[in-house]
């Protein structure tokens, strides 16, 4: 007997991205060292918790990646949706594969004056940095890549598609 029911699909990631600002401008991107993965720098993230709004989702994806909690004023800017193209290789996983990723792009500014990150996920990240917009480390984690392209108003990476965050 054939089934008439189609192939299972996998259901979409839903993740955010936070561009975590400093007074002076610099922003909070993590060294990622992810065994099986090669390293990339990677903005503080994750998957987004059911019954969570990406804002909340980035706040405290900031606290438990960095420590850092003394945030305020989260606002998504944009959305960036995996679509193709290059798939990018990740140790044994390939990024994209057959999932959609959508990522919301949260900016989010820290409230002391000179925060400091801590390794909380050694496992994941080996060390955090402040780094000025315009001198970003390479390669980037591919939805830190894109996120960080729309929040700088510059084109989309090969594969990403860019939308823009709530309206002002």
């Amino acid at each position: 007997m054939t089934s008439t029911h189609p192939p299972t699909r996998p259901h979409p990631v839903v993740g955010v991205g936070a561009v975590l600002l400093r007074a002076d401008g610099a922003v909070l991107i993590g060294h990622r060292a992810k065994r099986g993965e090669p390293p990339t720098w990677c903005l503080p993230g994750g998957h987004v918790e059911a019954g969570e709004t990406f804002e909340a989702a980035a706040v405290r994806e900031i606290a438990e990646e960095s420590g850092i909690d003394a945030v305020a004023a989260p606002e998504v800017f944009a959305f960036a949706l995996q679509t193709g193209g290059d798939r990018t290789h990740l140790g044994d996983r390939t990024h994209l594969g057959d999932r959609t990723h959508l990522t919301a792009g949260v900016l989010v500014r820290a409230t002391a004056p000179d925060p400091v990150a801590a390794l909380t996920e050694p496992d994941v990240f080996d060390r955090w940095a402040w780094v000025r917009p315009e001198e970003l480390p390479a390669p980037l984690f591919p939805a830190s890549g894109a996120l960080l392209a729309a929040w700088r108003g510059e084109p989309a990476p090969a594969g990403w598609t860019l939308y823009p965050g709530a309206a002002r």
